[in-house]
């Protein structure tokens, strides 16, 4: 009975961390970084942030790697958008009903609140164990496997409940935030139709939203139409400048992730800028650089001065192998935008590629700018910790790669670095006191992650 018992709390207590671990969405996806996509989140969302009460330089608009049609947030003031989100979106109206619901979620501090619910819902669990371990000790074994059972069923639907009002909630504070930026709530309904359109492809036929972590599409259709068509922004235009961004990232994006698509999708008939960016990413990715040269040289041909349309034609030469040649555009496109850190790192790429030594000091110069309005890039350090190391310059190229390891989280390796670089810095310094830090960092990082695996041991 003992082993019975033992076996039985240890299956329902699993099952209840597996589930609550599956209702929350996972932030191991890749992030895919470009500065177009991130200048167009910028611009969609800061008059959302503001309307929500939050700063713009604290909270960021991200895009990860994930074909499934979703959006999340997670604890910081992070909203992550699954590329298979921005894709399925018809225009920037429906992105940014979905991100100001999210902007919801991060402004009522649901990432964190989602602990309240899991506490409620551990408890009744427990509860229900202690109550059937008790009737099987008596000798009521069905009756306390009953128990058990039916207290795992009312902490899940407690916990369901419990994320049904967050994502209510979320909902509402979305329309409120689209309506003091003066932005149609008509893509948000548009947004929850195509949502509802797939529930019903997936034979999703409840009649209500029960058994769900989220209300049913047709409910928050019902909630939020009649609140929507009564604000002034309702039927005001989707802004034209907007719009257009939109589709060229849009397309920049279907050219990345799925190159055969989009050849299908924007073939070689249709000559718009959308067609030739999506053509030009997904000819660079299959092999074609003449054809990927010829979709860049079009776009550059209807804007010669486009910063991203010089970057793509950088990087498709840069990738290409001619970083010499890749140089030249990746200037023009640095000069056209100073403030785009991440096209300034495409270029110190091509001066160091480019294996000429004269294009060190500008290589170091780019790079160390670009660093410091980004330092969240591991590649920009990579690059840098080279330019160290080819000037004999150990120390600060141990630090480099410190930094790197750190933010792909190789605790170890971080270490290991961070100790290298203080050993040949002069102590006091900015970088000798970085070097310390990322050190500590990395330390205490190591030590959690000892202990994390002796207690799954």
């Amino acid at each position: 009975m003992t082993v019975r018992l033992s076996r039985l709390v240890q299956l329902l207590m699993l099952g209840l961390v597996l589930f609550f671990a599956a209702a929350q969405p996972a932030a191991a996806q890749s992030l895919l970084r470009d500065s177009e996509t991130e200048l167009l989140f910028k611009q969609i969302s800061d008059p959302l942030i503001v309307a929500a009460g939050l700063d713009p330089k604290s909270v960021r608009v991200v895009l990860i790697n994930d074909p499934e049609i979703n959006a999340f947030v997670a604890q910081g003031q992070v909203v992550y958008i699954h590329s298979g989100l921005l894709t399925a979106s018809d225009n920037v109206n429906q992105l940014q009903g979905v991100i100001a619901h999210e902007l919801g979620h991060v402004a009522g501090g649901h990432a964190i609140r989602i602990y309240d619910g899991v506490n409620k819902a551990t408890a009744i669990t427990i509860l229900s164990l202690v109550l059937g371990a008790a009737a099987m000790a008596v000798g009521a074994g069905d009756a306390g496997m009953g128990i058990m059972a039916a207290g795992q069923q009312v902490a899940t639907g407690s916990f369901l409940a419990f994320t049904r009002a967050q994502e209510s909630s979320a909902d509402l504070a979305g329309a409120k935030y689209l309506s003091a930026a003066g932005v149609s709530g008509k893509g948000s309904i548009e947004f929850f139709k195509k949502l509802r359109s797939q529930e019903f492809r997936l034979a999703v036929y409840a009649k209500d939203s029960y058994d769900r972590t989220h209300p049913l599409s047709s409910e928050r259709i019902q909630a939020l139409s009649e609140l929507y068509k009564k604000d002034p922004a309702w039927d005001r235009p989707i802004d034209p400048a907007l719009e257009a961004r939109f589709e060229r990232v849009k397309a920049k994006l279907i050219g990345y992730v799925t190159p055969k698509q989009a050849v299908q999708l924007y073939p070689e008939t249709d000559q718009s800028i959308p067609a030739h960016y999506a053509r030009a990413y997904a000819y660079h990715l299959g092999a074609y650089p003449d054809k990927a040269e010829r979709e860049a040289d079009a776009l550059l041909a209807t804007a010669p001065n486009d910063p991203f349309f010089l970057e793509l034609k950088g990087q498709i030469l840069l990738e290409g192998g001619k970083p010499s040649q890749a140089i030249a555009p990746l200037r023009k496109a640095v000069a056209s935008a100073p403030d785009m850190p991440m096209i300034a790192v495409m270029l110190g790429h091509a001066l160091i590629a480019s294996e000429k030594p004269e294009y060190f000091a500008e290589a170091k110069k780019v790079l160390k700018n670009a660093v410091n309005r980004d330092n969240d890039n591991p590649f920009a350090w990579y690059q840098l910790g080279i330019v160290y190391d080819r000037e004999g310059d150990q120390a600060r190229a141990a630090l480099a790669t410190a930094e790197r390891n750190n933010l792909e989280g190789r605790n170890k390796l971080a270490l290991a670095s961070a100790k290298m670089a203080m050993a040949g810095l002069p102590a006091g310094s900015p970088d000798y006191l970085r070097a310390q830090d990322i050190a500590m960092v990395s330390e205490e990082a190591v030590k959690k992650d000892k202990n994390k695996g002796e207690r799954e041991q």
